[in-house]
């Protein structure tokens, strides 16, 4: 079992509602925070982060500290995500650091997310406890 809520706050972004639920469960399981944020789409998890960053010094305490974010999405992609979420301001940029956690095994994928310096990490799906307890972000 791993330290005790190593963050205060994890994001799950995904279109697949049954990837999310697994993801959930895996975090619940490996003990790595204390409360998860479950999204199943890009757009509403930018307006939430933005609905955070609002609220001052609170939003320090109630923005996720990780973000796992879906490449492959209708609407918004996880790319487009990533766009939206530089206009952050610095404090949200630099509290949530974001791993692609992502079915695709596209180089161009993995290169292209490799441009956004608040992208740490990049995991194929689905999230495995070995993911999580070595996840060092």
């Amino acid at each position: 079992m791993a330290e005790e809520n190593r963050y205060f706050a994890v994001m799950l972004i995904d279109d697949n509602e049954i990837d999310n639920l697994i993801n959930q469960k895996m975090i619940e399981a490996s003990g790595i925070t204390k409360y998860i944020y479950t999204h199943t789409g890009a757009r509403s998890a930018i307006e939430f982060l933005k609905n955070i960053q609002d609220l001052d010094e609170l939003a320090s305490k109630v923005l996720p500290d990780v973000i796992f974010l879906d490449i492959d999405m209708p609407l918004m992609d996880g790319f487009q995500f990533l766009d939206e979420f530089e206009k952050l301001n610095n404090e949200s940029r630099e509290k949530c650091r974001i791993v692609m956690l992502t079915s695709s095994i596209n180089p161009q994928d993995v290169n292209k997310s490799k441009k956004y310096s608040y992208v740490k990490k990049y995991i194929n799906k689905p999230l495995s406890h070995h993911n999580l307890e070595k996840l060092d972000i």
